[in-house]
Order: structure tokens, then C-alpha cells, then sequence
């Protein structure tokens, strides 16, 4: 029996190192923002997002203009709700055939930054939120995107709080001190494939 084990953290709590840090373990890792870009390339996704903005989001090759979307539907709830109501069962079939894919695999993990508000932390025997202080964070992804801290908190304004995703989490990783961060990631894995 396979078992799927979501992994979510805000902006700037490390995820994508913890998440290469289980890859290199030889897990089966599915990272469910690189899906969605490519999903985002199928004609039928194209078409509908298209019409969705008025045909005002495609680039001169074909495909979608991903910054223009984003920049319209960042303060637009409205409209992200019906980009995700396209993206995001796209996004779930695809992550079926990754599961086939994987038959083989006792444990496989599933990394998307919307776990919990999406609700498909339901669909998972265990989740790992990836937490850091707010200051550090912030810090990471002002560094990172070579943005303003205003641009970084309104982009987490944008997220579920750690608290609130914490009081869902099956297990929650500190990623203040890497070296502590991957021996907490160890220690989960052991006990997940031991249960």
C-alpha cells in the first residue's frame, strides 16, 4: 500500500532544499508547481485561461504569458479562484498518472505550497510543513526574488498562517539550522516507512 506524504511550507520556510534534500534520498518526490506549469502548456488548459482573460494572455509563440496572468489575478480573488478551478484538477490528473508511474514506491511525496487551503492534505496519510521565523523568511525571499519586504508580506499575507496550518500538520520541520532541518526530515522518513 503506497502511502503519499504532502509537503507544504510559506514562502521562504526552505521547502524546495528540504524537498531536494528527499530526493537525493531516492524517493519519489512530485512537485505539484512544476506540474501546473505544465499543464499550463496543454492546448485545452491554454484555451480555457485564455478565455478566461479575454484572450489577452498568450504570447506571440503560442503559450501563456505566465506573469500577466499572475500580475492580474494577484489582487483579483475572483479571477484566481476560477484560474485554480482550471489549473488545479488539471494539476490532480496529472498527479494520478505520476502515481502510476510510481506503482512500485512504499512512500511518495507530494510537494504544492497550497496544501491546506486547497483541502488535498485530506487525500494524504501524513503531512510535513517546513516552518521558519517570519523575519527569516522574509529575508530569504527578499534575497532570493531581489524584492521589497512589503512585496514579501504581501505575498504571505496572501498564505494560511503557520499557526493555522500547524494545527493541521502531521509533523512540522524547523528549517532555521539545514543540518538540524535534514536530521528532523530523517527521522520522519524512518518512522513513516517503520508505520
Amino acid at each position: 500500500m503506497m502511502k503519499i506524504i504532502g509537503v507544504t511550507g510559506g514562502i521562504g520556510s526552505g521547502k524546495t532544499t528540504i524537498i531536494n534534500y528527499i530526493k537525493s534520498k531516492g524517493f519519489a518526490v512530485y512537485i505539484a508547481d512544476d506540474a501546473g506549469k505544465k499543464v499550463m502548456q496543454k492546448p485545452e488548459i491554454i484555451q480555457q485561461i485564455n478565455e478566461l482573460f479575454n484572450n489577452e494572455v498568450l504570447l506571440a509563440d503560442g503559450f501563456l504569458d505566465r506573469s500577466k496572468i499572475a500580475s492580474l489575478v494577484f489582487n483579483d480573488n475572483d479571477k484566481l479562484q476560477q484560474l485554480n478551478n482550471i489549473v488545479h484538477p488539471a494539476v490532480g490528473l496529472d498527479f494520478v498518472e505520476f502515481k502510476k508511474e510510481n506503482a512500485s514506491e512504499k512512500v511518495i511525496f507530494k510537494e504544492t505550497a497550497v496544501l491546506f487551503e486547497s483541502g488535498s492534505y485530506k487525500n494524504c496519510d501524513a503531512t510535513i510543513l517546513i516552518t521558519a521565523p517570519l523575519e527569516i523568511r522574509i529575508n530569504r525571499v527578499m534575497q532570493r526574488d531581489n524584492i521589497t519586504k512589503e512585496q514579501v508580506e504581501s505575498r504571505i499575507k496572501n498564505q494560511l498562517s503557520d499557526d493555522e496550518k500547524a494545527a493541521l500538520a502531521t509533523y512540522i520541520v524547523e528549517n532555521i539550522d539545514l543540518k538540524q532541518a535534514f536530521k528532523s526530515i530523517d527521522d520522519i522518513m524512518a518512522k513513516i516507512l517503520i508505520d
